[in-house]
């Protein structure tokens, strides 16, 4: 069916975000269209030398309520929701003196952006727009003859179309509509998540999300599927990242990365720290002076595994680190910023995907995670529990001592971030051995104890690196089997929850191995 425009002879322009409306808005004039505006973006305008009446003047209404009403008319609704060549809203048009808008140009108060600031209630409040979601639905209701425009990411495509032809073809017309129906939507969601917050409903009888189009991405986890990725609220973590070089990025990729980003930011960020992560499970994790020796810890713990990993530091990357990481093959590095030294050592491996975020996510950041089912989503909480050595409750009979309650607290944190069932091994601030995912407690220590030795033989040691380190459950061991393969791997020291219905039976082959061992309270599941 071959495109049909609608003409564009007047415009109704309306906004917030006032990036490159001057240009557009002398575009538009030149194409012979009449404009009409409010407040802020009529004198904008004016002042641009670009001509535009009020709104007012075309409702006979002034502005009221410190702005809270000034499109809210039949004159001007009645503009975008008119039918051309409707006999009954034709008449009624003649009859009331409405006159028809055939573009309305229209973004909303910075809602999201206002409670992302910190803002009070009542300043949250004030930047719910009313009158832009309505101008916007009426628009794109009637896009069989009206243009909508909520984004100046659109303004060169609609000014370049009228250019043209003097009006806005069918099919820009409908992607228009949509983006604006998705607009309003997002911003419904964005208000309606925010009071269920000030409320204090953690279950509400409806949730929305949205999220933006940050890229379009080649497939999903695998080539047969689609996949995209959107950043939801404002804009922080792997969606706040710039990709200063490499090829695109991957579903794979990104997941991988903002796994490697929450863990090292659960991490002491007084502390160089690395994280290698390969399928969003950890294959290295360690603390250090330096983030190269950081980084030759980490690796170390699992060398196969991480080829073709994911690498994120929580300290901007230096030479020395970036030379240690080009020594193998690596798909990502993300961290927060890197010097020209490390960028030019960096470059010469144009595969290589590095990515900067300005600042670490903040780990204490209350959000909502979700996940989709056949006909359904699963929403929860973000896991934000972190211990600190102060909040361990120790039930065998010999203590931690300090060096191994530090060993403890890291190696909980970095069981947080495996899949369960997970057991985690550490020595001296770093990761020497890693189960996840496995059914059974039990394998996982045995996996990370077999990885461990592995590791170590590659490395020239007769001992198994787990020899002296201390281990972390990420749950319970609901039997002693899994804390006696954890000691038989030989750990000094064990990190768990508590709450087994056999804890005696646990804590006693513990002592009877005299190894100490400390509760937490808290469960660190991730599927």
């Amino acid at each position: 069916m071959p495109d049909r425009f609608q003409p564009v002879r007047r415009a109704l322009l309306s906004v917030s975000d006032k990036t490159s409306l001057a240009d557009f808005a002398r575009r538009l004039t030149h194409a012979g269209v009449e404009l009409i505006s409010t407040g802020g973006t009529a004198r904008l305008l004016r002042d641009a030398g670009i001509a535009a009446a009020d709104v007012a003047a075309v409702t006979g209404f002034p502005e009221i309520m410190d702005g809270r009403v000034k499109t809210l008319h039949p004159r001007i609704h009645g503009g975008l929701l008119g039918r051309r060549g409707h006999r009954g809203d034709q008449a009624a048009m003649v009859e009331h003196g409405i006159g028809a808008i055939d573009l309305a140009v229209v973004n909303l108060y910075p809602f999201e952006e206002t409670i992302a600031s910190g803002a009070g209630f009542d300043e949250a409040i004030e930047n719910i727009d009313i009158g832009g979601p309505a101008l916007i639905r009426a628009a794109a209701k009637n896009h069989a003859h009206v243009a909508v425009v909520v984004e100046p990411e659109d303004y060169d495509e609609v000014a370049g179309e009228i250019a043209e032809h003097g009006g806005t073809g069918d099919a820009l017309r409908r992607r228009l509509a949509e983006r604006a129906f998705a607009r309003t939507a997002a911003y419904d969601a964005a208000i309606s998540a925010w009071l269920a917050g000030v409320v204090g409903d953690a279950a509400p009888r409806r949730r929305a999300f949205a999220g933006r189009l940050v890229m379009s991405l080649r497939y999903g986890e695998n080539p047969h599927q689609s996949a995209a990725f959107y950043a939801s609220g404002a804009p922080c973590g792997i969606a706040a990242a710039a990709q200063v070089q490499g090829k695109e990025l991957s579903y794979n990729n990104i997941n991988d990365a903002d796994a490697a980003l929450r863990l090292v930011t659960d991490l002491d960020p007084d502390r160089p720290s690395v994280a290698i992560i390969k399928h969003a499970n950890p294959c290295g994790v360690a603390a250090a002076h330096g983030l190269a020796d950081a980084y030759r810890l980490a690796l170390a713990c699992d060398p196969v595994s991480a080829f073709g990993g994911i690498v994120a530091t929580n300290q901007p990357l230096d030479e020395a680190t970036a030379r240690e990481i080009a020594k193998i093959f690596t798909e990502v590095i993300i961290a927060p910023g890197a010097d020209e030294a490390a960028r030019a050592v960096l470059a010469a491996r144009s595969g290589l995907r590095l990515l900067l975020v300005d600042r670490l996510p903040d780990p204490d950041q209350a959000a909502l995670e979700w996940k989709s089912l056949p006909g359904g989503l699963l929403v929860q909480d973000r896991d934000t529990a972190r211990v600190g050595a102060g909040e361990l409750t120790v039930v065998t009979k010999r203590a931690p001592s300090a060096a191994e309650r530090a060993d403890l607290v890291f190696a909980f944190r970095v069981a947080k971030h495996v899949k369960s069932n997970a057991i985690v091994y550490v020595k001296d601030g770093a990761t020497v051995g890693i189960g996840a995912g496995q059914m059974s407690r039990v394998d996982s220590s045995r996996i990370a104890a077999i990885k461990a030795g592995e590791a170590a033989r590659a490395a020239g040691l007769d001992a198994p690196l787990t020899t002296g380190s201390v281990v972390a459950s990420d749950a319970f061991f609901p039997f002693a089997d899994g804390l006696e393969a954890a000691i038989e791997a030989g750990a000094t020291a064990v990190i768990q929850p508590g709450g087994s219905v056999r804890d005696k039976e646990v804590i006693a082959a513990a002592d009877k191995a005299g190894v100490a061992m400390v509760f937490t309270g808290i469960r660190h599941f991730r599927h």
